[in-house]
């Protein structure tokens, strides 16, 4: 990370972070409600970007109770006094039940507790009736202040000066329950937005005894603890079980995970995502007026939006309502078009078309988390669109040598959680091989390729679409699914298996943090993978809590090394203990892992020693993360969808045939939407050289880093903010959205 490094380009219409101050402002944070992986993460975000800003933060423990009760549960908050809790799950500031705030004389008390700090800006981190309760707080606040006025608790100048509160909410839940946000398989799966119809104890027990026909011995059947079935009857998990038992026979055992799923290390996602709302939190309250409405910061795609926060409660609010009233679909609908996908996703086997069209499916480039739930999702959301799905072996290269064959719904049972590619994957790309390619798509009779992998996927197609004037066969719907660690993939902010390797980046930060825990002080130099693309080590860094990141595509010199081992040592002389500096491998073919580790441990000799490590392919493996299971899961099945469409589109005089660009295409995330974009048309957008795109969206995420590493910079926010409004879903309104 390059302390002098040039800021963005200013323009006109750009508001930069210089130009909002906090000086004079106190902000206070505090969680409420159920505690929740990332809290912490969102309480470190505010409370140095608050500092950053020239504010004072405060605490506020225990929640709403705290804020009550007052005394020492409101304390100013330092910089150090967030250090090392990035990786720590939970609250540390504590979270608890209020039943006093919901009373006026409670919330009386908390605002006396407020005003006596000067706080009129509060950062709440909790679930919808914690944010519903800070919205009530600032309705409440000028009639508060008089009352405390007329009680003589405080001075009618004070009321003047403090006369408007602004709150800013983070949903921090981990029931994902909040409308307006996105984010917060098995063989069946309950849940209360969608009740099973009538018989559906019948149809899961034929299920069963399929799957045990088809030798899988193993079922999950999830349900959620409000599952309830179309007549509201409460569906159980000791009712399945003993339904079971006595249909089948079959040996059945219920787990009941509880609080389980609280604890625990917050993944890199979870950090991620937290620092950006805190930050964004900080921001909002910056900009707030008196007349600005409480708004909550939430996650919508890849970008963190303000939304206003009643609307968003009336929305969550809206749900319930819906299934109180059996308008199961409207409540789908309202929760999210994660919730929508999902129950596309989890279609049964029994529901089919029938088509004529041969699909392929092929994994290309290097292993990556994930691949194997997205070719899983694509076989079986084929075989219900009614295609024959075939299975390439080693990428491009088996393809030429004819190792294709059918794969049926039973052959992908399991896949969902297991690393690596069980299809096997090669980096050889088709250009030599173009003839004997084409050769077994006329054997087989391959009517659309579905490929999933990195950027040989990428030029792979390119080289595919640009043949179709040679080979006719290549005149069929093709599109790529990115599905690579590196994130290098132009045309997708997003690739299946980057989460998984972040978060092996990140757990690997932890231990080996851990290791100095109680020795004198210490800084880790970590080598990341991604050949020239630095998202790894970026957004690594951020969830890791880097004091220094180096990558391709922020250059530096000595001088900005030099800058970096002065910065880290004047921190390492207060009561910071540990140092972190992450390296992306082709950063700088001169300034190598060794040489950085030697610099710094050179001109870092008297305050702290260092150590290096060299992170290499183990982040590649192990099992894919959440996030990748559900996102491979989720493309594959579009692509499918798509497929399908372009199939029955090109279909004509008996034959499919496709050679518009815009049968070629990749899919995306790309903001807030998931977009097929021509690969022809991303070739401008590409450095072919370094495997890179042109522009990375995740560049914007360094500034960030660099703040809450201590560095002064700019922060360009032209992005983030602007309030928006939530749409709503009409209960007519069977419009799907671009986006997953």
């Amino acid at each position: 990370m390059a302390a002098t490094a040039a800021a963005p380009k200013r323009q006109d219409t750009k508001k930069f972070f210089e130009n909002l101050s906090g000086s004079g402002k106190s902000i206070a944070v505090l969680t409420s409600g159920g505690d929740a992986q990332g809290m912490n993460a969102a309480v470190r975000a505010v409370v140095r970007m608050g500092i950053y800003v020239g504010a004072k933060v405060y605490f506020i423990h225990e929640g709403y109770q705290g804020m009550v009760d007052g005394g020492d549960n409101i304390k100013e908050a330092t910089w150090e006094s967030v250090s090392s809790m990035l990786q720590v799950g939970g609250t540390v500031i504590g979270s608890a039940r209020c039943k006093e705030f919901r009373t006026h004389e409670g919330r009386l008390k908390a605002a006396l507790n407020l005003v006596q700090r000067s706080i009129t800006n509060l950062c709440v981190i909790g679930g919808d009736g914690s944010l519903t309760g800070a919205n009530l707080f600032r309705e409440e606040w000028s009639e508060l202040l008089s009352e405390l006025v007329q009680q003589g608790s405080i001075s009618e100048e004070a009321a003047r000066t403090h006369s408007s509160l602004h709150i800013v909410g983070m949903v921090g839940s981990i029931d994902n329950d909040f409308c307006g946000t996105d984010m917060t398989i098995a063989d069946w799966v309950f849940i209360p937005e969608m009740p099973p119809e009538d018989g559906w104890e019948d149809s899961m027990c034929q299920k069963l005894s399929e799957n045990r026909a088809d030798k899988k011995r193993l079922n999950i059947i999830i349900v959620a603890e409000g599952a309830i079935d179309s007549h509201n009857k409460a569906i159980t998990p000791d009712y399945i079980k003993d339904l079971v038992v006595r249909c089948l026979g079959f040996d059945t055992r219920v787990t009941i995970l509880g609080h389980v799923q609280r604890g625990g290390t917050p993944s890199a996602f979870d950090r991620i995502l937290a620092s950006r709302m805190g930050v964004e939190a900080v921001l909002a309250l910056l900009e707030a007026s008196p007349t600005t409405p409480a708004c909550v910061v939430s996650l919508v795609g890849n970008q963190a939006v303000r939304l206003p926060l009643m609307e968003c409660v009336q929305m969550t609010q809206e749900v319930q309502k819906a299934m109180d009233e059996k308008k199961f679909e409207d409540a789908v609908r309202l929760r999210g078009r994660y919730i929508s996908f999902f129950c596309f996703a989890v279609v049964t086997s029994e529901i089919f078309h029938f088509s004529n069209f041969n699909v392929a499916v092929l994994n290309v480039g290097a292993p990556a988390a994930g691949m194997n739930a997205a070719v899983r999702s694509a076989v079986r959301v084929g075989i219900t669109e009614g295609h024959k799905m075939f299975a390439v072996s080693d990428g491009f290269e088996g393809f030429y040598k004819g190792q294709i064959k059918e794969i049926k719904w039973g052959d992908v049972g399991g896949w969902t959680g297991q690393g690596g590619s069980l299809l096997g994957t090669k980096r050889t790309l088709p250009g030599k091989h173009l003839e004997k390619i084409a050769e077994q798509m006329r054997i087989h009779n391959i009517n659309a390729l579905l490929v999933i992998g990195g950027f040989e996927a990428y030029v792979g197609l390119l080289e595919l679409s640009a043949a179709r004037d040679k080979y006719s066969e290549f005149c069929v719907p093709m599109v790529m699914v990115p599905a690579t660690v590196s994130n290098n993939i132009p045309g997708s902010d997003l690739s299946i298996g980057s989460d998984t390797a972040l978060n092996a980046i990140t757990d690997t930060c932890d231990r080996i943090k851990q290791s100095a825990s109680g020795t004198k002080r210490r800084v880790f130099i970590i080598e990341t993978m991604g050949g020239y693309c630095g998202y790894l080590a970026t957004v690594g860094g951020l969830a890791a809590g880097a004091d220094a990141v180096y990558i391709y595509e922020e250059p530096f010199d000595i001088r900005d090394l030099q800058a970096n081992v002065e910065h880290l040592t004047q921190k390492m002389k207060t009561s910071i203990q540990r140092g972190l500096v992450l390296r992306n491998e082709s950063c700088n073919e001169n300034f190598t892992t060794d040489f950085i580790y030697q610099l710094y441990s050179e001109e870092g000799h008297g305050v702290f020693d260092c150590r290096k490590n060299i992170l290499g392919h183990m982040q590649q493996g192990g099992a894919p993360s959440p996030f990748d299971r559900n996102f491979g899961t989720k493309v594959a099945a579009k692509a499918i969808q798509w497929i399908s469409q372009t199939l029955k589109e090109s279909y004509k005089g008996g034959r499919v045939f496709a050679n518009s660009e815009d049968t070629a295409c990749l899919l995306g995330m790309r903001r807030r939407a998931m977009v097929f974009q021509p690969v022809s048309q991303l070739r401008d957008e590409t450095d072919f050289v370094h495997r890179i795109p042109k522009e990375q969206w995740w560049l914007k995420l360094r500034p960030l880093m660099k703040i809450l590493a201590k560095y002064k910079t700019s922060y360009d926010v032209s992005d983030a903010g602007q309030l928006e409004h939530v749409t709503r879903i009409r209960p007519k309104d069977t419009k799907t959205t671009s986006a997953i």
